[in-house]
């Protein structure tokens, strides 16, 4: 029979707090690892650390060395205690650990004995360091794992900019507070402030556009700027989505997203976020490429906030270069995430080694056509020299591809994958060669984004699990049914 929660079940056993240590006595009493791992762990302060040890290994040397700290080569007496902020037992012995919590109890000093919770005035979190903000986590129930992995989380959710954008604000503090009387709009300068351009400039390491940005919020509080970002998706699968496309996605107030990607990656966005579908496949765009920059102009002009998401990375062969050109013409202030393009993806289900010493030193991303529709137009030679060819939106035209390659002198034994939804749960992998290659584009139960690698290095990856790339018709049908 399950317990029934009680009242006190969700109220804390311990009251979370920051303790100031800048300039101030911390003292760690032991020789080894434990010692060593506190003492790496005030180096995130500005403590001026002291270690207790007769005996320091020579771990703890390297970090006490490198947090600029110092080593009491003594044996423990609680004298050493005296004008302690802080006091942490790390000998690893039980009775010497007590025995320093007791003497720093005796001065009045917090005491922490590591991996000894019934004897510690306090305990330490994990700590997610982006000075001057900072985060800790603990744990009294199942611990430093639990406290270890959400720490993970954290430190994917909070940019390494956090600590600079914090700075920033502060140094614009006093002037909002002079020149933005209302307490509620100077809520919603800070909610702007923190997730709009600002805050953007300073993830793309541009910290001089972002004050100018900041600024410029200040100056225009009232007439909200938008801002755009080209997000690539990746392949589809939702954890290889960069951690920025993530907190981008949760940011935004509107997701201009393609067909190409799977709903579960559009629906990591905010939920109040309103979604608009592009729509664009091969031979069915339901919305040009000029609607597409119209949607983008319109929306940041607006003041909104937009992710354009789209398949794989948006800088190859996303149409990015146009978008970016109408959204300079506008005068709207935009940004690029990258992400994983299918050609990378498609290797790594593979384990296809796009460039191999001795084998392939070049790589090609390519389309089966150019936008007159030619095939080939340009980087059939290099396939001829070596090169890897990831041949991108080839399925229908790979009787043209082959042709084209045999005709020009490439072996027809030049070993060729395909790989169908790369990265998905739908996976499927296909083999054979230059010679096999024309039959997939009859083959129509393959119908879903495919990516195909020509190259010797293709014979070097993990094919075992492949599927034939030419299958007699009777086959055919059994693998159709």
């Amino acid at each position: 029979m399950a317990r029934q929660a009680k009242a006190t079940d969700r109220k804390l056993a311990v009251f979370p707090a920051f303790h100031k240590v800048e300039g101030k006595r911390v003292v760690v009493v032991g020789g080894g690892d434990e010692a060593a791992a506190k003492v790496r762990l005030l180096a995130e302060t500005l403590a001026d650390i002291v270690v207790v040890a007769p005996q320091a290994e020579d771990v703890l040397r390297d970090a006490v060395a490198r947090a600029g700290g110092a080593i009491v080569a003594e044996a423990f007496d609680p004298a050493q205690l005296k004008g302690a902020v802080l006091v942490f037992a790390a000998s690893g012995e039980e009775a010497e650990d007590t025995s320093v919590v007791a003497a720093a109890r005796a001065l009045g000093i917090p005491a922490n004995a590591v991996d000894r919770p019934e004897i510690c005035d306090f305990y330490v979190g994990a700590l997610v360091n982006r000075a001057p903000v900072a985060v800790a986590i603990t744990s009294t129930g199942v611990g430093p794992v639990l406290a270890r992995h959400i720490r993970a989380r954290i430190e994917a959710m909070l940019p390494r900019e956090t600590g600079d954008l914090a700075r920033l604000a502060e140094s614009f503090r006093e002037t909002v507070v002079r020149v933005i009387s209302s307490g509620v709009e100077r809520r919603r300068f800070w909610a702007r402030f923190f997730s709009g351009p600002v805050a953007a400039q300073l993830q793309a390491g541009r910290p001089d556009a972002a004050r100018n940005e900041a600024q410029r919020l200040l100056n225009t509080r009232n007439q909200e700027a938008g801002f755009v970002w080209l997000v690539g998706a990746g392949p589809g699968a939702e954890d290889l989505l960069t951690l920025r496309a993530q907190r981008l996605l949760q940011e935004a107030d509107v997701i201009v997203h393609d067909a190409l990607v799977p709903e579960a990656v559009v629906a990591m966005g905010r939920r109040d976020a309103e979604r608009i579908s592009v729509g664009k496949r091969k031979g069915r765009h339901s919305v040009s490429q000029d609607e597409i920059n119209a949607i983008l102009v319109r929306e940041a002009s607006h003041g909104r906030r937009v992710v354009r998401l789209k398949a794989g990375d948006p800088l190859v062969f996303g149409r990015a270069g146009e978008e970016i050109a109408a959204l300079r013409a506008a005068g709207i202030a935009h940004d690029v995430v990258p992400g994983v393009t299918a050609a990378l993806a498609a290797a790594a289900g593979t384990r296809i080694p796009l460039t191999l010493r001795g084998v392939a030193s070049d790589l090609v991303f390519a389309t089966g056509h150019d936008r007159d529709g030619e095939t080939l137009p340009s980087w059939g030679t290099m396939a001829l020299q070596g090169a890897t060819v990831a041949v991108y939106m080839g399925r229908t035209v790979a009787s043209r591809v082959a042709d084209r390659l045999l005709g020009a002198g490439l072996s027809p034994a030049t070993p060729v994958a395909v790989v169908e939804n790369a990265a998905q749960r739908n996976e499927r992998f296909f083999a054979g060669t230059l010679a096999d290659l024309p039959a997939l584009q009859g083959r129509h139960e393959i119908d879903g984004p495919t990516l195909i690698i020509i190259g010797e290095a293709v014979g070097h990856g993990d094919l075992a699990n492949s599927q034939p790339l030419r299958v007699a018709p009777a086959e055919r049908a059994v693998v159709a049914a």
